[in-house]
């Protein structure tokens, strides 16, 4: 006869019984509508961690800009900071203190002829950020226009067709006729001589690119003030530049010390960045600098009573949390200037190796190196006829990563190509392991009787390479 368990009675009735999570009553918990009572807080989180399990890993995610790592230390912060409501000054008082200083630090980052002159302030992010940059270039604009007795009712922007959509909105939102100049052969970005042919009377500034999202390119910041210095001493107008340093504006001061894009340009009127890109802050930050205060129209902005004086607000949003400005001084403070450098380099020196090594395969090859911004582009060669990058694309996400395809805009359509975002907390290991399932996938690609994806099969998100109709410069 077989023994019993000294633990269990033939009727089993030691045995603990448990109700599975989702056993519990509500047993149906509707998707779309508000459930009718409560849920145990622990069946709520087992919800809702168990479907975010289908997410992607952001680690793995090669098309966002935006940072998806922090030392415990920054996240700690941000946790300690969640409730604090940063456009409340009086209430929180250090950290409004702590974005002041993160302005000042970025003013002196930026070569500001007058750091302590600078004016700016934390966003919700780089888009926010030029917007009130854009908006700053349109009252100026509209001021002169007045104040000579000309006609303000017709301006427009001229930037390259490689902007970030956050420009396309603009031009929409404020009423500002966007003038986008094409690429041409292997021109990807703004040029200076483009620039200059489509400004007249009624450009508010041109919009000067450092780090474009096709491609990781600096835009030529200095060769376009020099430009629209010319044309002033030529026809008397006077075109500021925007610089969208979204991502450069965060690596070119560490790596590139001696390129000019900033405020050492007189011509450079106003900056913005992404804190939450380079700046190497989770989600939810960027900032907007002017060169003084004379570049930010006083009518913009809005006063608020802060530790018992005035202080001036000029965000478009309203309440937004205070943690990731928090973040942001706190990697300022644990990085410095040697910190930055490092980290950048890393980037960068990971970008170029990865890009090298894509380009000594032989079905690809690259536009850019990753030398700019850590970012590279690469396309298929015109002589594979067996996948597209859309095929590419579709089989390293089978292996979990996100490397988006798309084609250039207007005048480059032909051009279809992968890119690659090298991000802080991407190193050499993960390259490797990237390099290893980009080789993988190549003999089963290779082997197709042809081209399996389109163009309009494509998944994903291409994080600001979107296509715009490009501009035409008068005849």
């Amino acid at each position: 006869m077989a023994r019993k368990h000294p633990h269990t009675s033939a009727s089993g009735d030691r045995d603990l019984r448990v109700n599975p999570v989702f056993s519990r009553e509500p047993l149906t918990i509707p998707r779309y509508a508000l459930p009718a009572g409560e849920l145990d807080p622990g069946t709520a989180y087992q919800i809702v961690h168990d479907e975010l399990m289908l997410d992607g890993n952001a680690r793995l995610n090669l098309a966002t800009f935006v940072s998806t790592w922090a030392e415990p230390e920054a996240l700690r912060l941000m946790s300690e900071c969640a409730e604090k409501n940063m456009i409340d000054k009086d209430e929180y008082p250090r950290t409004a203190e702590l974005e002041m200083r993160c302005v000042h630090m970025l003013a002196r980052l930026w070569h500001a002829p007058d750091p302590r002159r600078a004016v700016g302030c934390s966003t919700t992010g780089s888009s926010e950020a030029a917007m009130l940059g854009g908006l700053a270039l349109k009252r100026r604009w509209r001021e002169r226009r007045r104040a000579a007795g000309r006609p303000a009712d017709r301006p427009n922007l001229v930037m390259g067709v490689n902007v970030q959509i956050c420009w396309e909105k603009f031009a929409n939102y404020f009423e500002v006729e966007p003038r986008y100049v094409p690429m041409e052969g292997d021109r990807y970005h703004l040029g200076a001589r483009e620039a200059v042919e489509l400004c007249d009377e009624n450009t508010i500034g041109v919009v000067a690119v450092l780090g474009s999202t096709f491609d990781g390119s600096y835009e030529p910041v200095a060769e376009i003030a020099a430009a629209l210095d010319d044309l002033e001493r030529r026809t008397g107008l006077n075109v500021p530049i925007h610089v969208d340093g979204a991502s450069g504006a965060m690596v070119a001061p560490f790596l590139d010390a001696g390129l000019e894009w900033d405020f050492r340009l007189d011509r450079v009127a106003s900056i913005n960045t992404s804190g939450h890109k380079y700046g190497l802050v989770m989600p939810g930050v960027g900032w907007a600098l002017w060169r003084d205060e004379d570049a930010l129209p006083d009518d913009l902005v809005f006063h608020v009573n802060y530790l018992g004086g005035d202080m001036p607000t000029f965000a478009l949003n309203f309440s937004r949390p205070g943690a990731q400005v928090v973040a942001q001084y706190y990697n300022f403070l644990r990085l410095g200037i040697e910190g930055y450098r490092r980290v950048q380099q890393t980037c960068r020196d990971v970008a170029t190796r990865l890009a090298a090594g894509i380009g000594r395969l032989g079905p690809f090859e690259t536009l850019t190196d990753g030398g700019d911004i850590p970012v590279f582009a690469f396309r298929v060669r015109e002589d594979v006829g067996t996948f597209t990058v859309y095929d590419v694309s579709a089989a390293l996400r089978e292996s979990g990563w996100l490397v988006p395809a798309y084609t250039f805009p207007e005048n480059r359509t032909d051009l279809a190509v992968l890119r690659v975002v090298v991000r802080h907390g991407f190193g050499h290991d993960l390259a490797d392991l990237f390099m290893d399932d980009l080789r993988r996938v190549l003999p089963r690609l290779e082997s197709q009787p042809g081209p399996q994806r389109s163009a309009a099969e494509a998944a994903g998100f291409a994080h600001g390479a979107e296509p715009k109709p490009a501009h035409r410069a008068p005849s």
